[in-house]
């Protein structure tokens, strides 16, 4: 397999989830939409990429995983943002800018001057764009957001990161990745 070829767009890994956990899911964002999407699956017993899913109002919308790639580039264009990786024991934050992309084996990397990223594709299971109140000041992020093939968080980049209101440009640049990636029709 190479980089040319995609994972599926199916998450096969990832359990649907009962329809009254997902309104249950709905109902708890509703009433504190800037809850913690880690905390808030962990505390439901569910993938994390479900609880993106279950986000009201269109405030994640799902992308086409299958185009991974034309999406992890087109965030070079985004300028400097604000990337979060996290596993079970660590996350890691990084303030920089995609560029310089390359397929070695099973990585697709990102080795700009501010970013080093090595991306196992082959894994990725779900993307989304994603507008949520900040969980400390709720003040609205907007972010693009990838998951593993169990819906577990993969790395998520954000164009904002609180503190003050997006700006139109940050709004347009997120509403245009959604647009061109957007699952389905």
């Amino acid at each position: 397999m190479n980089a040319n070829q995609q994972p599926s767009a199916v998450n096969d890994a990832s359990p649907a989830i009962a329809p009254e956990t997902a309104e249950q899911i709905r109902a708890i964002l509703r009433k504190s939409p800037n809850q913690m999407t880690p905390q808030l699956a962990r505390d439901l017993g569910v993938p994390e990429a479900e609880v993106i899913r279950c986000f009201p109002d269109g405030r994640a919308v799902e992308l086409d995983i299958t185009r991974w790639e034309e999406i992890i580039r087109a965030l070079e264009g985004l300028g400097t943002v604000h990337v979060i990786v996290s596993n079970g024991c660590v996350t890691s934050e990084v303030v920089g800018q995609f560029g310089r992309f390359s397929t070695v084996g099973e990585f697709f990397n990102v080795q700009s001057k501010t970013i080093d990223m090595h991306i196992r594709w082959r894994q990725l299971g779900a993307a989304f764009a994603v507008e949520k109140p900040g969980h400390l000041d709720g003040v609205n992020t907007l972010s693009v957001q990838f998951y593993d093939r169990a819906g577990a968080s993969a790395f998520k980049v954000f164009l904002t990161f609180g503190s003050s209101a997006p700006s139109a440009e940050r709004v347009t640049q997120l509403s245009d990745l959604r647009n061109r990636f957007r699952l389905g029709p």
